[in-house]
């Protein structure tokens, strides 16, 4: 039996979370909170919502959750069953809370989900759908140890053509919203994502969504004042991603402890980068077997992409370590939005990183003849490399492609450097910064190119460790 819990009056059950943002500044940045909130429990009928793993839900549990918000808000508590639904959207002073053995099962009939707020993603595909989403709400949340799958090859196999690709969880201009404990997995697309919403604290989430395109993790989009920590993610594609599809800029986002693991990149700022990237901290993650970069900084639509802190990371088993391009795509993504000219990437500090398992190079850093990457700090970073390229390596000139997909790959597998490749930039410090490579390499550490504001005497402090 579904139960609610409503927020009247104000009580003292552990776990649950009130509907009142609480906030504090920790290493200058403001992070959103949300207080303990309990509340008396008050059974609502079940009458239509059989959670017997086939029968659709979709009107009893939308009505449901109406029910809840109308009458002042609380908790639907989702006991052990499996909840089959399409498209439910959450609205003020809801929290769904799924117990142990509780699954919400996303519906293999594409017609069952709406497109609640279309847009345009970096590869031209029409985005929007998703299985839980809240537009415009405040104060809500998911929370439990329950799983929410959305069967995203089901549906898929159930289209001709793969049209509809409903992300899991969908936050649309959202205000204080709390994630907390659930698995999510098996999105049709992108599994959590945040469109110009502010204040939200996800935590100690577990997500696993893998084999279909654009399988990112949690992605942050033109959304400010969130704190994520305590999750992990094995995705698809790029695990943790902050985005910027509209003018409005992406702000005031920390990270910590994470553990990442993705087929793209861990840790991206862009692709999409209309609006800027400014006071970002992320911190003490563990990123492991991932196929492109651990750590991708995008700026290509006109973005300001600055006040970037990135420290105390692990890498293992990963094909480039640092990539960052300022680019100049210009690209829009909604109807109405005006293209900007060239962004900046400047006054970016990557601290306290060790990367082991490296495949092709070390740091990929790429800004644009006019438009240098700026002030970036690279300090105690310690890379293990293959090693083991020729002289005929080392003579390959990267093409510039200032308009292109930003990406790793962009420039070919084959590197001039094994260490760091650095073009148009200046102000670029680096110290205690370590290369190892496993086999003698003919090319040299580092490569630079229209760098003449760069330090040489830093570069020259390069240490790299050869084996007998």
């Amino acid at each position: 039996m579904l139960e609610l819990n409503q927020n009247r009056p104000v009580p003292t059950r552990p776990g649950a979370w009130a509907h009142r943002l609480k906030s504090h500044v920790v290493g200058g940045l403001l992070l959103a909170t949300l207080s303990a909130a309990p509340a008396a429990r008050v059974e609502l009928p079940s009458t239509g919502i059989i959670a017997n793993g086939t029968t659709l839900n979709t009107s009893a549990l939308q009505q449901a959750i109406d029910t809840c918000s109308a009458s002042g808000g609380g908790t639907l508590h989702f006991p052990a069953g499996r909840y089959v639904t399409g498209t439910l959207q959450l609205k003020d002073n809801v929290t769904l809370h799924l117990d142990a053995d509780a699954v919400l099962l996303g519906s293999t009939n594409a017609a069952d989900y709406r497109n609640v707020d279309p847009f345009i993603d970096g590869s031209g595909s029409t985005m929007g759908y998703a299985l839980i989403a809240g537009i415009g709400v405040r104060n809500v949340g998911l929370e439990g140890t329950g799983t929410i799958d959305g069967r995203g090859a089901e549906v898929k196999a159930a289209q001709t053509h793969y049209t509809i690709r409903p992300f899991l969880v969908r936050w649309v201009k959202c205000q204080n919203i709390a994630v907390s404990g659930v698995q999510l997995i098996n999105s049709g697309a992108w599994t959590m994502n945040f469109f110009q919403s502010q204040q939200a604290v996800v935590s100690q989430v577990t997500i696993r969504s893998l084999g279909l395109v654009n399988n990112d993790g949690i992605d942050l989009d033109s959304s400010g004042q969130i704190r994520i920590a305590d999750c992990h993610i094995n995705s698809g594609d790029d695990a943790l991603c902050l985005k910027a599809t509209s003018p409005l800029p992406c702000h005031d986002i920390t990270a910590t402890n994470c553990e990442l693991q993705t087929h793209c990149n861990a840790i991206k700022l862009g692709t999409e980068s209309l609006g800027d990237f400014i006071h970002i901290r992320i911190s003490h993650c563990q990123i492991h077997d991932t196929h492109l970069s651990g750590i991708a900084l995008y700026s290509v639509d006109g973005a300001h992409l600055t006040d970037v802190k990135i420290n105390d990371i692990t890498m293992d088993r990963i094909t480039v370590p640092i990539s960052i391009r300022l680019g100049a795509r210009l690209k829009v993504f909604r109807a109405g939005d005006q293209a900007k000219p060239a962004g900046l990437l400047r006054d970016v500090t990557i601290k306290n990183v060790r990367a082991t398992g490296v495949t092709q190079i070390g740091m990929l850093i790429n800004g644009l003849p006019g438009h240098p990457v700026e002030h970036l700090t690279l300090d105690n970073i310690q890379i293990e490399l293959p090693g083991g390229g020729t002289a005929a390596d080392a003579a390959v000139v990267l093409a510039e492609k200032p308009a292109a997909y930003p990406e790793m790959t962009m420039f070919g597998k084959v590197m001039p450097a094994y260490g760091i490749y650095l073009r148009h930039a200046r102000g670029i410090m680096t110290t205690n910064v370590t290369l190892s490579i496993l086999k003698p390499d003919a090319r040299p550490p580092f490569v630079l190119i229209d760098a003449a504001g760069v330090d040489p005497t830093s570069f020259a402090q390069v240490v790299t460790t050869t084996p007998p």
